[in-house]
């Protein structure tokens, strides 16, 4: 398989089951209580998916609390998916994590299955002062380490009022000083866009994880976010890194994946983590049924791709640095 790494938990386990079509087979062995003994790719995934569902996976914890804002002014790149599915695999992993749901269609807040219906606190009421951040977190119901602050329907005009506002750029980074000690991780799932709200999160934290998708149109663009980020570092947030890039949506059959990630890799290098996000029915799916890809098919390859991924996140974070 081309693109294929090896030595990397998703290599071990599922070393054939990159055909979608092998993905129940993982399911099935879980029903039929397969040998733990057997050394098949599907028995190893199986156990993996085991492992997930009884909490054995153990994350290290970062050596401080770290806040990162998920951000690609592209629309369809993973950017909300990858921010809840890195989160829940923390959380299973034995973290404290809040995730913050900027983006007013409030998708990570439904694949947490939180409730973000309207008069839900939320981080729109957040952002105008009117409640403490702590009265708007949520304990997501898969995932009791993980908590989250809704986004609902009233964060879509909350650029225009925010823009009248002292410190606009700066009211998330206000609202969230007193509990982001309270979490290993803070994720905060930004918008499709440059404006406000995404400078907010910039502000508010101190690294940017960029999903890319392994596609050209992906990577258009992406000089303009590159270029924000540097504004906001010069004049706004000295803090601000880019620290994590997760290519998604790779499809190791075809010659542009390669390419694509090839190129991303020479110009970012170590920032870029090598593992990579496959395209997967079942990490589409799983929103639909108010859930993570890792709750909902914890044996599946998205699954256990994004338990890579964090596991490389949560790695980096408990180095010395």
């Amino acid at each position: 398989m081309r693109g294929r790494r090896k030595g990397t938990l998703v290599a071990d386990a599922v070393e054939s089951a990159w055909d979608v079509s092998r993905e129940t087979s993982v399911d099935s062995a879980l029903e039929e209580d397969e040998l733990p003994g057997t050394d098949t790719p599907i028995a190893r995934a199986a156990r993996r998916a085991l492992d997930i569902r009884s909490g054995a996976v153990t994350m290290p914890a970062p050596r401080e609390p770290r806040v990162l804002c998920v951000a690609n002014q592209k629309g369809g790149v993973g950017k909300t998916t990858t921010a809840v599915n890195i989160g829940v695999a923390l959380a299973l992993g034995g973290l404290r994590v809040l995730g913050i749901d900027l983006e007013p269609q409030g998708n990570a807040s439904g694949a947490l299955g939180v409730e973000r219906t309207v008069g839900t606190p939320s981080i729109y009421e957040v952002l105008l002062g009117e409640i403490d951040a702590r009265d708007a977190v949520q304990i997501c119901p898969d995932a009791p380490n993980l908590s989250c602050i809704p986004a609902t329907l009233g964060l879509a005009g909350a650029e225009i009022e925010l823009v009248s506002l002292v410190a606009r750029e700066s009211r998330l980074q206000k609202a969230i000083a007193d509990i982001r000690a309270d979490y290993d991780y803070v994720f905060i799932d930004c918008p499709p866009s440059l404006g406000l709200l995404t400078v907010n999160a910039m502000v508010a934290t101190s690294e940017v994880l960029i999903p890319i998708q392994c596609e050209y149109y992906a990577l258009e663009g992406l000089g303009q976010l590159l270029r924000n980020i540097d504004m906001v570092r010069k004049h706004l947030n000295p803090a601000i890194d880019l620290s994590t890039i997760l290519l998604t949506m790779y499809d190791g059959r075809t010659k542009l994946a390669d390419q694509v990630a090839a190129e991303v890799r020479s110009h970012f290098k170590e920032a870029v983590l090598t593992t990579v996000i496959p395209r997967s029915v079942k990490v589409s799916e799983a929103p639909g049924f108010s859930q993570s890809v890792l709750t909902y098919d914890p044996g599946s390859r998205g699954a256990m791709s994004y338990l890579d991924a964090a596991r490389e996140i949560a790695d980096y974070g408990a180095k010395e640095r």
